[in-house]
This record gives C-alpha cells, structure tokens and sequence, in this order.
C-alpha cells in the first residue's frame, strides 16, 4: 500500500517559538491590564492604591531575588537603568491617566498601537536605523489607525486624553530598547522595577500627593484582592516576563508591534464587561492596526546585516 505524505514546513527556531508564546500571553494579558485600569474608579480603589498594589505583589512574592538584582546593578549603564525603570510608576500613572480620561477601547489601541512607531524612530534618532519600505507602509498603517482612533472614537476629555496616551506609548518604547540593551535577566528587570515603583507609590500616598483609600482603611478587601491577581500577578509578573522573553528571543521591534494585535481583544472583551460599543471608527481603526501589525512583523526589518537589531 502506498503512502503519500505532505510536506511539513520548515520548523522554527526554538527562540523563535519561545518568543511567539511569550508575545500571546502578552497580548491576553495588556487587555486585561487596559480593562482593568479603565475599571478602575468603579472599583473604588484610586491612581495609587492600583499602583501600589500592581507592584507591591511581584516585589513581595520575587524578593528573595532582591539582594542578588541590587547586587548585579553595579554592571547596569545608568542610561539603560533609568529607560528600565521608566516602565514603572511612569508608564502607569500615564497610561491610568489615559484610561480615565477616554474608553477601554482606546487606551487600549493607542498606547501599544503607537509603541512600533516610537521604536522605529527613537532607533533613527539615537541609531540612525532605519526600517525596509514593506515596514514603512506597516507603519503608515498603523499610523492611519491610531489617527481614525482619535477622530472617530475619541473621549471626554477630547485631544487631552489622547496625547496621554500618546506619551505613554512613547514611555513603553523607550522601555522596550531599555530592556533589548539592558544586561539584567527578566526577574531582575521586574524586580528593579517593582521595588522602585511601589517604594515610590507608597511616598506619594504617605505625604498626601496622591490620595488613597488602602491608606485610609476604605478600600473593599475584595476588590483589592481580585486587582492583585489581575495587576499585580497577571501584569506585574507574567506580563513583564513574557514581554521581557520575547525581547530577548524576537529583538524588541517585533514585540512592540505585535503587542499592537491587544486591541482587538480589548475592544471585544470592554462590550460586555464595561458596556462599551464597537462603532465603524473603532472597527476601521482596529483593521488598519492589525493589517500595520501583520506586515512589520513579517517584513525584513532593515538592509543591514542580520543580527544588528537591539
């Protein structure tokens, strides 16, 4: 009896497979980061008890790692550390300012929206890189997105809202060439930045600059257990992790634009849970995103040499 058999194609990389799981899980869980801080003030919990509690979980639960990671500092650039820690208490108070200030839908479209294309240009600026024609027109896609977003979705706040957002995504890009330079290993990345940011937070809420309910002895035990486990175990460990893995095994360009494809579940997800509405805007935004998203990732990065990615 003869048997025919189809050809399978070539597999990938173990680094390449690696770094594709890592960037899903990411995906899945910034929609759940952008819900749950758009959620934010009808779970009674303000700007510093979400921050507190977002990085006080990965600092307790990871700090037995804390000496060795303060310990491998010293071999740390300073420039590199401070883009490190820029994902943060920065980037959040920026992206729960955002969040508050416009949809869930939106939030979650511009700030990973537009992080491919402030990684695109902050390597033109700082390392004159420069991307092939195929990932400029992924870029104008996205670009076309992120304006129809702003046009047809918009906010209470109107353009405020948005260039929030909009600083937010320029905060993470930094952050992701931060990590793509950076010499610290994933758990020490979070640890860093945890630590940093709930010592600060907690600063903030002690000398009155930011109000919060955990310091007044309001907020509902519920409620902040159930933001731990999204934020604080969900965003503040596995999130960071992963999108660290997929820098390290993807370069950061390809990360930072497929965290872009977030939207989508964002958008779905916020109907139910938050009772927002997909209109033709959201909708068009979402395709012109997703379709930028898919052609950066599958386009050669630049002409240069394999390998010179940061």
């Amino acid at each position: 009896m003869t048997t025919f058999t189809l050809p399978l194609p070539l597999a990938l990389p173990r680094r390449t497979v690696v770094g594709i799981a890592a960037l899903a899980a990411v995906v899945a869980l910034w929609s759940s980061f952008a819900l749950s801080t758009r959620a934010l003030e009808g779970a009674g919990l303000t700007l510093a008890d979400a921050a507190i509690v977002r990085f006080a979980v990965p600092a307790i639960v990871l700090s037995p790692w804390i000496p060795r990671t303060f310990r491998t500092l010293r071999a740390e650039r300073p420039a590199v550390l401070a883009l490190v820690l820029l994902a943060g208490l920065p980037h959040f108070v920026l992206f729960a300012w955002g969040a508050h200030l416009t949809s869930a839908a939106l939030t979650g479209l511009l700030v990973p929206g537009t992080v491919p294309l402030f990684v695109a240009g902050l390597l033109f600026l700082f390392a004159r890189r420069t991307v092939s024609r195929r990932r400029l027109l992924a870029l104008a896609a996205i670009v076309a997105g992120v304006v129809t977003s702003a046009l047809f979705i918009g906010g209470p706040s109107g353009p405020g809202g948005i260039v929030v957002l909009l600083a937010a995504g320029l905060v993470w890009a930094a952050y992701t060439l931060g990590v793509a330079r950076s010499r610290l290993d994933p758990i020490a990345v979070i640890v860093v930045v945890s630590v940093t940011s709930v010592a600060s937070a907690l600063l903030l809420a002690v000398t009155g600059v930011l109000p919060s309910a955990l310091l007044a002895g309001t907020a509902g035990l519920g409620t902040v257990g159930a933001y731990a486990l999204v934020q604080g175990v969900g965003t503040g460990l596995l999130s960071t992790v992963c999108y660290v893995v997929a820098v390290k095994n993807l370069g950061s360009s390809v990360p930072a634009a497929a965290g872009a494809l977030s939207p989508v579940l964002t958008a779905v997800l916020a109907v139910p849970l938050l009772g927002e509405t997909l209109g033709l805007g959201l909708g068009l935004a979402l395709a012109l995103i997703v379709t930028g998203v898919a052609v950066f990732a599958l386009a050669p990065a630049t002409a240069a040499a394999p390998g010179a990615e940061l």
